[in-house]
């Protein structure tokens, strides 16, 4: 009983944020934000920019975890994954997205391999805060196994989903868009590497949902970056280009989302530069607003505002 009280989460340790209006959190930066809705809450996982005002690249070697039961009131816990943990990685803890399946709880990172190039791999837990460890002891995707862009950085920005029938895909990349299926354990790629068509300007960023029978894939174009989106009927495709689905995010040259419904709202997650006076493209901030669909179930495009949800 000791060892598990131990290895249990100290949720005593969260900090309650109340804080009206976006950025929602302004005591540290946050970015590249990715959703869970567990159990009647929502875990938001978020990268930390340290970078000092005099660096203008990313400095990033920690995750964090907020908790709402109500989008509007949050927790902020301690931070439950440092790059560290994957001793074959060198550095970096860019963009990731947990996902629950079978009571455990698989996170998905983007980081730097000790080998060279981005690399994602897999960190598991029993509680959404964590402790997370590294699942697998090595990169599930290295630089070598993508091929269709040459730079060495497209092997970022993991975005996974299970589907009704219990399929797993992952998607990531940057200028190139990558799925694979996964097998049931959430740790090994179960069939070839994929590279998506239909996804003009394509950057990086990709984010994957389902709607009522409809894939959404959404994802940032050009740079500064906007986010774009595509719509199918089946995860494999044809996708068909449905335009901007929001603008340049405030004083920062990237645009990272995250797309849930929760307790019947759809809400769209992002970032953005606007905490004075040092935020911007290497110092961001999370922010929420509504999101909302067409008849024909296409998304109206997001309206960035100061005043956030209520």
């Amino acid at each position: 009983m000791l060892i598990l009280a131990t290895l249990a989460p100290d949720i005593s340790f969260a900090q309650a944020i109340k804080k009206d209006g976006n950025p929602i959190i302004t005591d540290k930066f946050t970015a590249d934000p990715a959703a869970m809705v567990y159990k009647g809450s929502v875990y938001l996982y978020t990268g930390h920019d340290e970078a000092p005002d005099s660096k203008n690249f990313y400095e990033m070697k920690e995750w964090l975890v907020y908790s709402s039961a109500d989008m509007l009131n949050w927790k902020a816990h301690p931070s439950p994954l440092n790059v560290k943990a994957f001793e074959w990685a060198k550095g970096d803890a860019w963009a990731s997205q947990v996902i629950e399946r079978n009571g455990k709880f698989y996170w998905y990172v983007a980081v730097e391999h000790q080998k060279g190039g981005k690399a994602i791999g897999i960190a598991v837990a029993d509680h959404p805060l964590g402790p997370f460890k590294d699942a697998v002891g090595k990169a599930l995707v290295t630089n070598e196994m993508t091929t269709s862009s040459k730079i060495s950085w497209d092997d970022i920005d993991p975005s996974v989903i299970i589907d009704d029938d219990g399929q797993a895909y992952l998607f990531w990349g940057n200028t190139a868009c990558y799925y694979a299926k996964l097998k049931e354990n959430m740790l090994e790629f179960d069939g070839p590497v994929n590279t998506v068509q239909g996804l003009p300007k394509f950057t990086e960023a990709p984010w994957i949902h389902k709607r009522n029978g409809w894939y959404y894939l959404s994802y940032a174009v050009e740079f500064p970056e906007k986010i774009a989106y595509s719509m199918s009927k089946n995860i494999n495709g044809p996708w068909t280009y449905k335009g901007i689905l929001n603008e340049i995010a405030g004083n920062s040259n990237t645009n990272h989302q995250s797309i849930i419904q929760f307790k019947g709202k759809d809400y769209f997650i992002y970032h953005n530069g606007a905490i004075n006076p040092n935020g911007g493209s290497y110092r961001r901030s999370v922010c929420i607003d509504r999101l909302y669909y067409n008849k024909d179930g296409s998304m109206k495009k997001i309206i960035m505002t100061t005043e956030g949800i209520k």
